[in-house]
């Protein structure tokens, strides 16, 4: 047993059911939730490395200063600007075209706090890049990560996010009242 599974299995307690693997998929947006505590980001790294397949992501640039600049992009992060005007749904789509291989993993919060709607920037950029979108539950109550079959978004958003939140229905954040 590597170390990693070692952390995440047997001192946390949580199990992993599914794969990001799926169909040998070498493109797809991963939809994580729900997303409540900064601890999962760090339950997401370690299920990574048990998976041992690279996920990456991007976060508000202000994550990417020193201290810990350099260790979020070791782990496959990548600095966006949100305060700027340009279009952020075509050119994270647009990493899709450069790579061989691109697995975005993204909060459909945008936050740790409650929210009574979903961003909805992942689904456009699965649907620009045309790849599929892999819901991914972290349930803190029975710490279980659960991962989902990859869906083809349709270009019908208001059913594809009905089909998509229903995966996530009783998930619970690592802060209840978050979730």
């Amino acid at each position: 047993m590597n170390i990693y599974k070692f952390i995440l299995y047997k001192i946390l307690g949580w199990k992993i059911i599914g794969d990001f693997n799926q169909d040998n998929l070498k493109k797809v947006v991963i939809i994580v939730a729900p997303h409540t505590s900064w601890s999962d980001f760090v339950i997401a790294i370690l299920s990574r490395k048990v998976l041992g397949v690279m996920v990456n992501f991007v976060g508000k640039k202000e994550l990417f200063v020193w201290p810990f600049g350099y260790y979020f992009k070791w782990v496959g992060g990548a600095p966006l600007d949100r305060t700027k005007n340009h279009n952020k749904v075509e050119a994270i789509a647009s990493i899709f075209d450069s790579k061989k291989e691109f697995r975005l993993g993204m909060s459909p919060e945008g936050t740790r706090k409650k929210v009574d709607k979903w961003r909805t920037g992942f689904y456009y950029i699965a649907l620009k890049a045309k790849v599929p979108i892999i819901p991914t539950s972290m349930d803190y109550k029975t710490k279980t990560i659960t991962i989902g079959k990859p869906f083809d978004p349709s270009g019908d958003i208001e059913t594809d996010l009905k089909i998509l939140k229903k995966f996530f229905e009783g998930s619970v954040g690592k802060i209840k009242k978050y979730t």
